[in-house]
């Protein structure tokens, strides 16, 4: 059974919801690696050093030091973090609601996400608030203290639950004007922006995550055990290095014959949200056509009265 890392409660008005978080995500894909000593391949030991003492000593003996000038601290007890003149320390304070279409701006870069339940005294307000917020489009922008730091985060329905989602603030992303891009948009042709059009809708269609597996560590994985078993490593095949991208049509043409091609070997090729309404409309008015004309055929005929 998963552990709840945080106890607490949603606060949003006079209204207390006692929950658990738990961790929503886990890495399982990376092949972890020991640290060895090249000589004899024994493995590296990683130990807590006093340099005064001149000894290794064990990590109950050691404390949270805050360093406020050069070589002088602080010591900081778990009895302080505790005290913490803050509602946020034990409670996931929702600050306001918004709309989800514009807090999906803002909430982008996503620290970690957690799994949110109720206690069973705070079911049916639990309940409440994820119904309200699903009906009406919107998400709960909340601050809350984790792990002795406050984050901004965001409380959004998710099935029978709601995932609580900590986010960097602002100061803490990066702005674009770090990056090289260029001061005017480059210019685009019509037909490079139709044929562009053309090969994103050939690679269109419904995201299946269990589709995608971690090949790099397959790879990996299968390196391991050849040497394991003492079996020759295959190399595989040199990468082709990136060409000057000199005609962007030939390119583009190209990548949409290779993409219709593997999207009719596979699956029928998508339509758009257009064509799919209107199918689903063409199909709705021939039923109703077929309803209409059962109707007509059974319908028994009308005599008139004789006077």
């Amino acid at each position: 059974m998963a552990r709840a890392m945080w106890k607490g409660a949603i606060q949003f008005g006079l209204v207390t919801i006692p929950v658990k978080l738990y961790v929503a995500t886990e890495s399982r894909a990376g092949v972890s690696f020991n640290l060895l000593h090249a000589e004899d391949l024994s493995r590296i030991q990683m130990k807590i050093f006093c340099p005064v003492e001149e000894e290794v000593i064990p990590r109950s003996e050691t404390v949270k030091g805050f360093e406020y000038a050069p070589g002088e601290y602080v010591v900081i007890t778990d009895e302080d973090l505790e005290s913490l003149p803050l509602k946020t320390v034990r409670s996931i304070e929702i600050e306001q609601f918004v709309e989800f279409e514009s807090a999906a701006t803002h909430t982008k870069f996503v620290k970690q996400a957690y799994y949110t339940e109720p206690d069973k005294i705070g079911r049916k307000a639990f309940a409440l608030l994820r119904s309200v917020l699903q009906d009406k489009g919107l998400t709960a922008i909340c601050k809350v203290v984790i792990k002795d730091r406050e984050a901004l985060a965001a409380l959004n329905p998710y099935g029978q639950t709601m995932v609580l989602s900590t986010l960097y603030w602002p100061d803490e992303i990066r702005a674009l004007g770090e990056l090289d891009l260029p001061a005017e948009e480059p210019e685009i042709r019509p037909a490079e922006k139709a044929m562009a059009e053309q090969l994103i809708g050939a690679m269109t269609g419904a995201f299946d995550p269990a589709n995608y597996h971690d090949e790099y560590r397959t790879a990996l994985m299968q390196i391991i055990e050849s040497k394991v078993e003492g079996r020759a490593v295959v190399t595989a095949p040199a990468a082709e290095e990136p060409s000057n991208l000199v005609d962007l049509m030939a390119a583009l043409e190209a990548s949409v014959k290779a993409a219709t091609t593997a999207r009719e070997a596979g699956t029928p090729p998508p339509v758009s949200v257009a064509e799919a309404k209107a199918r689903k409309a063409g199909t709705a008015q021939l039923g109703s056509q077929a309803v209409d004309a059962g109707t007509e055929e059974t319908r028994p005929v009308r005599r008139r009265k004789s006077a």
